[in-house]
């Protein structure tokens, strides 16, 4: 056995220890997202089974601060159905297209206005619904209050000018819709403001909201343990030589 082989391999299994450091960290670290996971699946589960609240109450509860993230809310927006629009980007089913957001407008709270999304519509359709901002038509919605979602470093900027909005930019939304106070949340419409125009799907939560982390973790773990056994086997080989 030679001097080299003889010796330690300190440098490398610093390394290792760091790498395994990691990858277990990782595996913890989805372990942790799946608990949170299954709470919110759970969470959705039970709010999309409960009856709508009413939507006024729901808006005070929302000023000092109450979590309502998933709830199913109803309220009535005045003129809903013909009302001014911005429209976001989106993907349905794996086909582009746009929501449409308008605004409801509450008398009297914290918040005067909350932004409503009210559905899909495909690329393929150029129509619109009709906007008359003289009509004050109750229109009475059911839906779930969402966060809405920040962008990310690859998101579009929103042009504004050409009605093409890429964030759920809440502030700058309402703002172009002539919304005052709005609401921090944004009311995902599972019921049509217009049904008799078919082609605005009402979609407030995907089918599905994906669930992997377990799966994840057991990645991260996995080689985790293919490293030490790598390791392992490095050493047994130059103990041997």
């Amino acid at each position: 056995m030679t001097d080299r082989a003889r010796r330690f391999p300190v440098g490398l299994t610093i390394a290792v220890a760091i790498s395994l450091a990691i990858l277990v960290g990782l595996g913890s670290w989805q372990l942790k997202r799946l608990a949170w996971k299954e709470g919110l699946l759970a969470r959705v589960a039970a709010l999309q089974a409960a009856p709508a609240k009413p939507g006024v109450a729901a808006m005070e509860q929302m000023s000092v601060g109450a979590d309502l993230d998933f709830a199913r809310v109803q309220l009535e927006c005045p003129g809903l159905a013909s009302a001014p629009y911005v429209q976001l980007y989106s993907v349905r089913d794996g086909q582009p297209g746009a929501r449409l957001v308008s605004a409801c407008h509450i008398a009297g709270g914290r918040y005067r206005s909350i932004l409503v999304d009210r559905g899909f519509v495909d690329e393929t359709v150029s129509a619109r619904p009709r906007v008359n901002v003289s009509d004050r038509t109750p229109i009475t919605i059911t839906g779930v209050l969402r966060v809405p979602e920040p962008g990310n470093f690859v998101s579009p900027p929103n042009d504004v000018a050409a009605n093409r909005w890429y964030v759920r930019d809440v502030p700058a939304m309402a703002k172009a819709l002539s919304a005052d106070a709005p609401a921090p949340l944004v009311l995902m419409a599972e019921t049509s403001s217009n049904p008799e125009w078919k082609a605005l799907d009402p979609a407030p939560l995907p089918a599905e909201i994906s669930n992997r982390h377990l799966e994840y973790a057991l990645t991260w773990f996995g080689l985790a343990a293919s490293l030490v056994g790598v390791y392992v086997a490095m050493l047994w080989r130059r103990r041997k030589t």
